[in-house]
């Protein structure tokens, strides 16, 4: 069973939880829209995972089976030890080479393109990224790290993360200067002349101490989180593919093969003397204005999509790859659509009638879920929700 399975109940408590301390302290750090649109975009890098992971590890698999220069033990504490260490260098390295170079940014840019820093940003990941980070691992398939190893400590530098994406906890005097924490990473968030291209490290800041990426988190200037260009969209399609679309212009326009190679691996502003120096004053968030009714439908929608996520990650080793699409692309034609619903798009509320209307007609008519079957009053119950759920749209 994948672990994120077993994840996502905390990672809903804890939002919950991070939300309604936020509210008690008058801390204005969430926003419905925002993090239902941080939510979409976790499930969709979840989704795509299905179909990138075989591939990724599937390589690592093989270059330890048959390249790997020692056999580690797969029981000593010190393989274990060193692999976290050695993952959180790489680690590092990705991350760094994410921001400096324009096609690696094409993916990551997604986990900065909120404008609001809370655990629900931690979440909003790219679904285009693994091609490009996988393979700056495989040296630890050349020198012998097992692949069971490799991928807990993986998943352990990234639940690391999760924490560190908050507002409500301060500085922390020791562990600021050794480990990622949450004032080290909200500089990493920031579109802050001083926070551009800073504070890199998963689980310790110790690499970017030791190679001069590392700055303090200012108490005279309040961070300002997003990207440069906003993303400006509640969509998490064009969210995960806007900015390959820039860079596609860019190499269109290089004039060369080469130049378009050097475009793809140049800095996604060009040089930092070219940047234009940002007015923290001058800022303004992206809110589209909208209804109570409109957040309550996202919420809705979004509560309603955990159990076809979850189900999803769960099953789909035994779907076929048939099934295994038409279940991906129901659940990104859901976030979709709701993200359109949030931006008042004109068409989004014909659409969001169909997209209902017609997943519940399947689940209400196919004699099993992908392999789920439930009682027809659990399935008449969630039809009826999503469909009330869709008159809150005629209040925009």
């Amino acid at each position: 069973m994948n672990p994120i399975v077993y994840a996502i109940p905390v990672f809903m408590i804890t939002i919950a939880l991070e939300a309604w301390l936020a509210h008690r302290r008058r801390i204005a750090t969430y926003d419905v829209a925002d993090a239902i649109t941080s939510l979409h975009f976790g499930v969709l890098s979840q989704v795509s995972a299905v179909f990138v992971r075989a591939l990724t590890l599937g390589v690592y698999v093989l270059v330890f089976e048959h390249l790997r220069w020692f056999t580690l033990p797969v029981d000593s504490v010190w393989v274990w030890l060193g692999a976290l260490i050695a993952y959180d260098f790489i680690y590092y390295w990705v991350h760094r080479f994410g921001h400096e170079t324009h096609l690696m940014w094409a993916a990551h840019q997604v986990h900065h393109s909120s404008e609001y820093f809370n655990l629900s940003t931690a979440l909003r990941q790219t679904s285009t990224g693994a091609f490009a980070s996988f393979p700056f691992y495989l040296p630890m398939a050349l020198l012998g790290v097992p692949p069971m190893v490799f991928g807990a400590v993986a998943l352990i530098d990234l639940l690391y993360q999760y924490w560190v994406h908050t507002e409500l906890v301060r500085k922390l005097g020791w562990a600021d200067r050794v480990f990622v924490t949450p004032s080290n990473h909200r500089v990493h968030h920031g579109q802050n002349d001083y926070c551009i291209d800073r504070n890199y490290g998963g689980i310790f800041i110790l690499w970017d101490r030791l190679f001069g990426t590392f700055v303090e988190e200012r108490d005279d200037e309040p961070v300002i989180y997003g990207i440069r260009k906003p993303l400006a969209s509640y969509n998490p399609l064009w969210g995960n593919l806007h900015v390959y679309r820039d860079l596609g212009r860019r190499m269109a326009a290089s004039g060369s093969p080469w130049a378009a190679l050097h475009a793809m691996f140049a800095p996604p502003a060009g040089s930092p003397a070219q940047r234009d120096t940002f007015d923290p004053q001058s800022f303004k968030r992206y809110a589209p204005s909208m209804t109570s009714a409109t957040r309550a439908y996202a919420l809705i929608q979004y509560a309603l999509l955990i159990a076809p996520t979850t189900h999803f990650i769960a099953v789909s080793p035994t779907l076929t790859l048939g099934e295994q699409v038409a279940y991906a692309l129901l659940i990104l034609v859901w976030t979709v659509g709701v993200g359109w619903v949030l931006e008042g798009r004109r068409y989004a509320r014909v659409f969001e009638w169909l997209r209902v209307g017609g997943t519940t007609a399947a689940l209400l008519l196919m004699p099993s879920w992908f392999g789920w079957s439930a009682d027809a009053s659990v399935e008449l119950m969630i039809a009826a929700i999503a469909l009330g759920s869709l008159r809150l749209i005629h209040s925009r």
